[in-house]
């Protein structure tokens, strides 16, 4: 049965490939973003589908639609952008939570949070459970992303709790994929982008720290699967690849598959950068019936086309 589906956020990384897939599925897509990060260029292919439209409004603000599901995705999620207003990141998770909880509660809708594995903060338990309650700083630099995504999650719970209203959380590890920002800061998109240009391979201190890196389709399944159970199923749940790999093996890769002549620089470590990103995704295998199946090498490939087509515009 088609369902008309609000996305915010939905001209994002990631929401423009969850407003692709719902519309492939026959259902009506609403995209709601404020385009701080979000690009028309992502869902300018969606323009001619009659049943995808687009609202320019921040989620600070109050929205008032008629919808059947809510996927709440708003918020920048890169250091470069998220650090760019600390202020505003922290009310776009916080506010932002606030107001499609009172439109879910109000339309009586599940929705569901695009929380992250940044709630771990810098773990001290490898890999990450959901029953982990994190090692947080809650006042360094990276904090109004971090501390915002658990206040996040504390409303959703509470709303849970006091109104019995349907809620799924996400818990979204390293993910990575063609529309990337090209210059946030991730470190897929910004080894991709050195090598392409031959510029030298930045990496933060002796490239030993780890990431799990989740190809945006494989994250996309996960959410529609997350968003299709029952009222019982809330999560958090994990979803990312548990595949690990230092930092140094990912620039391997990158400069292998690019075929780029790119050296390897060496830069200190950022304040608060974790030093392991692992999911344990038991739970996803279990509730979700999900796991990754695209590999590394070829997620990598095709996020490689995808910059070598949006250097050369």
């Amino acid at each position: 049965m088609s369902s008309r589906v609000l996305i915010t956020g939905g001209a994002g990384f990631i929401g423009s490939h969850l407003s692709e897939r719902l519309l492939v599925e026959g259902h009506d897509v609403i995209c709601v973003d404020n385009f701080f990060t979000g690009s028309r260029r992502n869902i300018e292919h969606l323009f001619g589908n009659p049943r995808f439209e687009v609202l320019r409004h921040d989620v600070t603000f109050p929205l008032y639609i008629e919808v059947d599901q809510i996927y709440n995705l708003a918020c920048p999620a890169s250091p470069v952008h998220y650090q760019h207003d600390p202020v505003q990141t922290t009310k776009t998770s916080v506010v932002g939570a606030i107001n499609m909880l009172g439109l879910a509660k109000r339309l009586r809708v599940p929705i569901l949070q695009a929380s992250t594995s940044e709630v771990y903060g810098d773990p001290a338990v490898h890999p990450q459970t959901e029953q982990y309650w994190g090692n947080v700083n809650p006042i360094g630099p990276r904090s109004c992303y971090d501390e915002g995504k658990r206040a996040a999650e504390t409303l959703f719970f509470d709303y849970r709790r006091q109104h019995d209203l349907d809620i799924k959380v996400i818990r979204i590890f390293n993910t990575y994929g063609p529309r990337m920002h090209p210059n946030d800061g991730r470190v897929v998109s910004n080894f991709i982008v050195q090598a392409l240009r031959g510029e030298p391979i930045t990496i933060y201190g002796d490239g030993s720290q780890t990431r799990s890196f989740c190809y945006v389709d494989d994250l996309v399944d996960g959410m529609v699967r997350l968003m299709d159970t029952g009222h019982e199923v809330t999560g958090p749940i994990n979803v990312g690849n548990p595949g690990e790999f230092t930092m140094l093996e990912l620039a391997q890769a990158v400069l292998e598959i690019t075929g780029s002549g790119s050296a390897i620089e060496h830069r200190p470590l950022p304040q608060d950068d974790p030093k392991q990103r692992q999911p344990d995704i038991s739970l996803a295998r279990s509730e979700l019936g999900w796991e990754p199946s695209v590999p590394l090498t070829d997620g990598l490939r095709r996020t490689v086309d995808y910059f070598r087509r949006a250097l050369a515009d």
